[in-house]
């Protein structure tokens, strides 16, 4: 019984050493942070879930801004270090970009075993990322994007037709942005109406949130890696399942076979990869991978962005009748709201900046230090950022820190008004972020700004949002979404306006 005893003391005491033996990483280096709490570090809403890790990056954040540049912190056991500054967050994201080119998943995705997942370019590194990103680059040119315009008028269309169905009861604004994003890019890309609105699920839709979901499987192997960090160049798992995988491959075969049998020539993303097929001698995935990557940037983030512009209009009505004046006085100087219209409407640009800064789609990002380098600690003392460490950028805090802005949680679009200085000012002072910036910056800021605004004045000329009373106050972001997602909804009212 003693030995039994002994032999489980050994092995308790073993495994709490293991989980332990490197947190006086950033004692050792004589860089601050929060002591971390066995086992979760200093992020334990990833663990627990029990609240989003947005609540455990404000906690630190708020703690230790305006002391230091950056703090040293725990993920598990993992060392990261973590940004409390704008100006060093575009440091690394464009002076120091040689230093900090890779993000931080690409180490644990394989491309042989995710064809799909493994060749976007927000996940590949060096010199592949930079051949894959010059391969996407030419499809976002403005001549492209204006010539996808009549499709996403088309869904905006949809759209209304569907509020007027739906609007004697309240609408899920997160489902019905999905609906609308899920058609324009299914349309863009494939060239097929996926539906959404018609009333079933679309399974193009459904798929792809198999692709955006975090599975148990998942989750455990992420828990592995930040246990213990060499797992990670020995052993990676498939994220995308086979049924997903083939489903995409079977549209993008059906769409091929459509477009050459009928012979249609328009100029959206299908015609650009088959022009990429025949110059860089494409296989089938890549033609695959490349429309996956534009289907999940334009659906998810982007609907996340809509259904939260929407709130905030719904919430704050003088922005919102502020916006249908714009409208209005639009459309009595044009005969249609074209692409190059909705482009010149300020105000609306100002709307939507600002539910990305309250709301950014991502609302951190993590780069990987390629290259060791120094930065300021404090304004009198310098330390190094190691090679191989991850960084932490909270987008989320830096947007919400009321050095950056006048009462940060306040929906005021009037903050970028170009007489403020627009968002330039903000960006160069690496305090706006919502789509990253340096020479990763989202790959398709331009489209998604695009059907954003056409949505949003489709729905505010004609209709009058206010929020229903089924939507939680405060908002609450459910921790078990990487993308920001509110637990219970947010639920609009629609009234027409006659």
């Amino acid at each position: 019984m003693l030995v039994t005893l002994y032999i489980i003391f050994l092995l308790v005491s073993a495994i709490y050493y293991f989980l332990t033996w490197n947190y006086k990483h950033w004692e050792k280096r004589s860089i601050p942070g929060p002591s971390p709490a066995f086992f979760v570090g200093n992020v334990p809403g990833q663990v627990t879930q029990k609240h989003h890790l947005i609540t455990d990056f404000e906690n630190i954040y708020n703690t230790y801004k305006g002391q230091y540049n950056f703090v040293g912190i725990f993920n598990m056991r993992q060392p990261q270090y973590f940004v409390l500054d704008g100006s060093l967050a575009r440091d690394i994201l464009i002076n120091k970009f040689k230093n900090f080119h890779d993000n931080e998943f690409a180490d644990i995705v394989d491309k042989d075993k995710d064809p799909l997942i493994g060749r976007n370019p927000f996940l590949l590194k060096g010199e592949a990322w930079k051949e894959k990103r010059s391969e996407i680059t030419p499809a976002f040119t403005t001549m492209r994007i204006k010539a996808m315009y009549p499709v996403i008028e088309d869904v905006c269309e949809r759209m209304k037709k569907y509020i007027l169905r739906e609007k004697k009861d309240s609408i899920e604004a997160r489902e019905m942005a999905a609906k609308f994003t899920t058609d324009v890019v299914s349309s863009c890309i494939f060239g097929v109406d996926a539906g959404s609105f018609a009333g079933e699920k679309a399974p193009i839709r459904e798929m792809g949130r198999k692709i955006m979901t975090f599975s148990t499987r998942l989750l455990l192997y992420f828990f592995a890696i930040q246990l213990v960090p060499s797992l990670r160049k020995h052993y990676r798992i498939s994220f995308v399942q086979k049924d997903v995988e083939q489903f995409f491959v079977n549209v993008m075969k059906d769409s091929i076979d459509l477009r050459k049998k009928s012979k249609i020539d328009r100029m959206d993303y299908m015609h650009f990869l088959l022009e990429l097929q025949q110059k860089k001698n494409l296989n089938e995935l890549d033609m695959v991978a490349h429309a996956v990557t534009f289907f999940l940037d334009g659906f998810e983030t982007s609907s996340v962005v809509l259904s939260f512009c929407l709130y905030e209009l719904a919430k704050n009505q003088q922005a919102q009748e502020k916006l249908r004046k714009e409208i209005r006085e639009t459309r009595e100087k044009h005969e249609d709201f074209s692409y190059e219209v909705i482009h010149e409407m300020s105000y609306l640009e100002q709307v939507i900046s600002e539910a990305m800064r309250l709301h950014p789609p991502i609302a951190f990002m993590s780069k990987t230090c390629t290259e060791s380098c120094e930065v300021n600690l404090t304004e009198t003392q310098k330390k190094t950022i190691e090679e191989g460490h991850n960084v932490v950028i909270p987008v989320f805090s830096i947007h919400r820190d009321p050095r950056n802005y006048e009462d940060p949680n306040d929906f005021i679009p009037e903050r970028f008004d170009l007489e403020n200085g627009g968002t330039k000012v903000h960006k160069d002072k690496g305090t706006f972020l919502p789509f990253g910036d340096g020479p990763r910056i989202c790959l398709g800021m331009r489209f998604a700004q695009t059907q954003l605004k056409a949505a949003i004045v489709s729905v505010i000329r004609d209709f009058e949002l206010t929020v229903d009373a089924k939507t939680p106050e405060p908002l609450v972001y459910n921790p078990k979404d990487i993308i920001p997602n509110i637990v219970g909804g947010m639920w609009l009212n629609y009234k027409e306006i006659k």
